[in-house]
């Protein structure tokens, strides 16, 4: 049995990378789970076919975030997908959906900021929202900012300014749901290997100077983040609420000495 039996998961940008590994994650642990995508259709099939061939259960639901109405419709689809499956209720909220952006401060464009806010910031707010009267007595929410949020990187600063945003909800919301036993975290991961950033960390020369200011010597991978999520999503985690806990091997921790 796992430690996630007869409980419901939602991980919204769950069809690939990290998203993915963390649906993978909890559906293993016994979860049922809701797996949202925002346009790519197959990945998110594909995502719902690894969890059944491991033994797991899970559908998908589709909502492009940023478009008008998309937490409408994410919540119509969790719904219905319950239903099919004979669940009601939700345990486990997972905040991965998010984008990217690569810019200084003078080349950050308003359109541009307007989006990440939208996408890294409001919608999770929303969707947390909506998901409270859902959401059972013990359950957990996890949001997923970024350890760029204490790291100066110039290049990434509207993106940061989104994630820092997201991770400040959490202490005030975990004071808030502390009575009805909900948990509220946040999840920094640094730098990770998935298919959205291989375009540089397929370059040699680029991982090698990520890889010699991280503690750990290496890159992550989407597992090393899933890993952490489930311990917050699952019993052990029941002491551990308004916390942001940098998953990033330690990377930029200072001064490296080598042996």
């Amino acid at each position: 049995m796992g430690e996630l039996d007869g409980r419901t998961a939602l991980v919204t940008g769950g069809s690939r990378g990290i998203g993915r590994a963390v649906a993978l994650r909890l559906a293993a642990e016994g979860a049922l789970v809701a797996v949202h995508y925002g346009a790519n259709e197959a990945a998110a099939a594909e995502t719902v076919a690894l969890i059944a061939k491991g033994g797991g259960r899970a559908f998908a639901v589709q909502a492009r975030f940023g478009d008008s109405g998309a937490v409408d419709r994410l919540f119509e689809a969790l719904a219905a997908g319950l239903a099919d499956h004979g669940a009601n209720g939700l345990d486990v909220l997972v905040n991965n959906a998010g984008i990217h952006s690569v810019g200084s401060i003078g080349q950050l464009t308003e359109e541009e900021f307007e989006r990440l806010l939208s996408v890294n910031v409001r919608t999770p707010v929303f969707v947390i929202q909506r998901a409270l009267p859902l959401l059972r007595d013990g359950g957990r929410i996890i949001n997923m900012a970024s350890a760029a949020t204490r790291i100066a990187a110039p290049v990434q600063i509207g993106y940061t300014v989104t994630k820092a945003a997201l991770a400040a909800l959490g202490a005030p919301l975990a004071n808030e749901l502390g009575r009805r036993g909900i948990t509220v975290n946040t999840v920094n991961p640094g730098v990770v290997r998935t298919d959205m950033t291989a375009g540089w960390t397929n370059a040699p020369e680029a991982v090698a100077g990520l890889e010699s200011l991280t503690a750990l010597g290496r890159l992550g991978e989407p597992e090393d983040i899933a890993d952490v999520v489930g311990f917050l999503a699952g019993p052990q985690g029941r002491w551990v609420t308004g916390q942001i806990i940098d998953v990033s091997g330690g990377t930029y921790l200072g001064p490296i000495a080598r042996g």
